[in-house]
């Protein structure tokens, strides 16, 4: 089982390239943070705008520099079936510990359509599947239901849930069972999440607080609410910045205040405004994040 703090990795690009080194340091950092696991190829790590052959390279790094020290899980999901399962068995070949297969995203399937897709999937590869729930990007919503009759295929393990409804957690779990690998989308609904059954957060906040995010996640499995949310009070206001503009934006520009990376994305998405960096430069020194970095 997926479980606690688990980076939904940006990709650092320098001069319009991947940028493979910082890449691999930003890896090595993570771990040594405490993150649990982590996920290329993600949202927040720019898939829609890599092309076929950089989104294999991102996969491959991270599992290259993460040696099997922690689980990747890497992001092959994809509107198109046929694109899902190259990428996939892509990754599972060169040692993926898992995949998170989004809802195809634009073309609005049916829920049918949703089963076919991951059965198809599912039945390419031998690697664990999580489904990732987002129905804010993809405009279309797994129904508890039909999620239940996905997890009846062999692969399927869990669901990263990032409706920011904490009913479906339960409702998942009364349908599934404890078992199923249920992990939280929203850096700001994690702590509820877990209160209700969750097994950790795949987070776009632990790019840049990576130990302070372990933390919190390290207390909810230890079933110790009181010290969770003593961390999320100090990190909720990091939570909100990272979306004040669109994700990434914000999550690769503190990062590049951190000295991890370059700031710089692939059209259409661009640079954050002013407005923006003078609340994400607050907010990493109200956190402390600066402070931090200014001591090493």
């Amino acid at each position: 089982m997926f479980k606690g703090s688990i980076t939904a990795l940006i990709t650092p690009f320098k001069n319009g390239q991947l940028d493979e080194e910082a890449l691999r340091k930003f890896v090595e950092w993570q771990i040594a943070e405490g993150t649990h696991g982590l996920v290329p190829t993600g949202t927040t790590g720019e898939s829609p705008t890599l092309n076929f052959d950089e989104h294999k390279r991102v996969i491959e790094i991270t599992v290259e520099t993460a040696r099997g020290r922690i689980p990747v899980i890497a992001g092959t999901g994809s509107n198109a079936t046929d694109e899902a399962i190259e990428l996939s068995t892509y990754a599972e070949s060169i040692g993926a510990d898992g995949l998170l297969i989004v809802n195809p995203y634009y073309n609005k399937p049916s829920q049918e359509g949703l089963y076919q897709h991951f059965k198809a999937i599912n039945d390419k590869v031998g690697i664990p599947i999580v489904i990732y729930n987002i129905p804010g990007r993809t405009n279309v919503d797994m129904s508890v239901a039909n999620m239940a009759r996905v997890f009846e295929l062999k692969n399927v393990c869990g669901v990263k849930d990032a409706t920011a409804n904490l009913a479906r957690v339960s409702q998942q779990r009364d349908a599934m069972g404890p078992e199923f690998n249920q992990l939280s989308g929203e850096d700001a609904t994690a702590l509820g999440f877990m209160a209700h059954g969750g097994h950790g957060c795949i987070s776009v906040a632990s790019n840049i607080a990576p130990r302070l995010c372990a933390d919190l996640q390290n207390a909810c499995m230890k079933g110790d609410f009181a010290a969770a949310l003593k961390m999320q009070d100090r990190l909720m206001p990091l939570f909100d910045a990272m979306f004040v503009e669109t994700n990434p934006g914000p999550v690769k520009y503190a990062a590049s205040r951190l000295g991890l990376c370059t700031p710089d994305m692939r059209l259409p998405l661009v640079p954050v405004t002013g407005e923006t960096k003078k609340v994400v430069d607050a907010v990493l020194k109200k956190v402390g994040l600066l402070d931090a970095v200014a001591a090493e």
